[in-house]
């Protein structure tokens, strides 16, 4: 089961949100911490400010009047507060930073509650109380209003942070199917270079990795084919001349030989061939009824071959590809396994199996990795008869052409099998491919 979390984008966007949240968060509660802050340094200094310019117009000016606001009051009057625990903390705060402003022993008070905030205060060598006005200490605005401009701003930021992240992503995801078709021996296009540098950097190297595997491929395939093609010629001559030698038993084992490397030449040419398969689709199921007639009618032994069949019609594969999968798995299985070899073919709910199983001894577990590599013998006495080590790799080479995977293991039940399974998607198109072409 893929998850979203797994992939690049997911894990860059869930990054991006716990990177955004958090800054947003600790940004909202520094401006609201500063804001207070400054709100009470602000207070503070104008109160300081009003209380030293009511003293000096005392001291110089005592006859004339006030501001309506400012007061002075006796002492003895029943008017001045009394500050006790009922002065909510902030005030308290208030008044403590005020009296840090003021000669020392000087009394400073808060106004009582439910009428205009003011600021009581008598230092030591005033007489009366001076009581001014102050800025209210306002509450910080209520969360449930800075919450939608959290929302707005966070969200246009997570929008083009995704964006990003998206736009990083996409070069990279470009490059992971590249690598995934490439592994999977399917032809990849180009890769556009795009994205950092450095990812335009690897996709280059990529590039020209798959060009010059390419081009090693093509030489390969070109230098097999031209070697198997100039073999069959002079094959022939042999197998010719072999024909009129006196000698039965000698003439025998020569055209056997013969054969034998008749055979390794024609896997070399399936081999090098890297084309596709133009031939007309035909059923699977019919057609292993076809192989395994012609081959019982060849060994002559009914209970050697057996088939179950349940695909359907909708299992069409291209005629030649079938026939040389077919071919190479049924050789295999009778050169190296034991009778009876199975052959069966199954709808799944993606698409369709076809399955070719023996009862011999199979293949040990530690060279199950090798066997589908070209030119390799798991047992050096399989050399002869014909074998160069190219059946199972032709098999793979082939099903992988067809947009299929093979898979091979040993059968719980003893043997070798090989398992071959087509999506349904890719059936249908190739059918359709060899279609429009015939």
């Amino acid at each position: 089961m893929r998850r979203p979390v797994d992939s690049l984008f997911g894990r860059l966007a869930l990054l991006f949100v716990g990177v955004l949240l958090i800054s947003h968060v600790a940004w909202f509660a520094l401006m609201r911490l500063e804001r207070s802050q400054m709100q009470a340094r602000y207070a503070v200094e104008e109160a300081t400010f009003l209380v030293d310019a009511v003293r000096q117009h005392v001291a110089r000016s005592p006859d004339q009047p006030l501001p309506s606001r400012v007061q002075l009051v006796e002492p003895t009057s029943s008017d001045v507060p009394v500050n006790g625990e009922e002065t909510p903390q902030p005030l308290r705060r208030f008044a403590d930073d005020v009296r840090d402003r003021m000669p020392p022993g000087t009394d400073v008070r808060v106004g009582p509650p439910g009428r205009p905030p003011t600021l009581w205060v008598r230092s030591p060598a005033d007489s009366r109380w001076i009581v001014v006005p102050v800025q209210p200490i306002r509450i910080m605005r209520p969360l449930d209003r800075l919450v939608p401009w959290f929302v707005i701003i966070f969200s246009a930021a997570l929008i083009a942070a995704l964006v990003a992240a998206w736009q990083l992503q996409q070069p990279l995801r470009s490059l992971a199917l590249a690598v995934t078709r490439f592994g999977r021996g399917l032809p990849v296009p180009p890769v556009p270079e795009r994205g950092p540098r450095e990812l335009r950097l690897l996709t280059l190297g990529f590039n020209q990795m798959v060009r010059e595997v390419e081009r090693t491929g093509n030489d390969r395939a070109v230098m097999l084919a031209g070697v198997a093609h100039d073999l069959k010629t002079p094959l022939a001559r042999l197998r010719l001349r072999a024909e009129m030698m006196d000698d039965a038993k000698m003439r025998d084992g020569v055209v056997r030989d013969v054969d034998s490397m008749t055979h390794i030449v024609d896997q070399f040419l399936v081999f090098a061939h890297d084309g596709a398969d133009r031939s007309e689709p035909v059923e699977v199921d019919e057609q292993c009824e076809r192989v395994v007639r012609s081959y019982r009618a060849v060994a002559g032994d009914a209970a050697a071959l057996q088939t179950r069949l349940e695909a359907g019609p909708g299992f069409r594969l291209p005629a030649a590809t079938l026939e040389r999968v077919l071919s190479n798995l049924l050789d295999n299985a009778q050169a190296y396994g034991a009778p009876p070899v199975v052959i069966e073919t199954a709808r799944a709910p993606g698409g369709f199996m076809l399955t070719v199983r023996d009862h011999g001894g199979g293949i040990a577990a530690q060279d199950l990795i090798n066997a589908s590599r070209p030119f390799v013998r798991l047992d050096p006495a399989r050399g002869g008869n014909g074998h160069s080590g190219l059946g199972l790799a032709i098999v793979e080479r082939l099903v992988r052409r067809a947009g299929g995977a093979s898979e091979i293991g040993n059968d719980p039940a003893g043997g070798l099998c090989v398992r071959m399974t087509f999506p349904l998607d890719v059936v249908q198109r190739k059918a359709v491919e060899a279609a429009h072409a015939w």
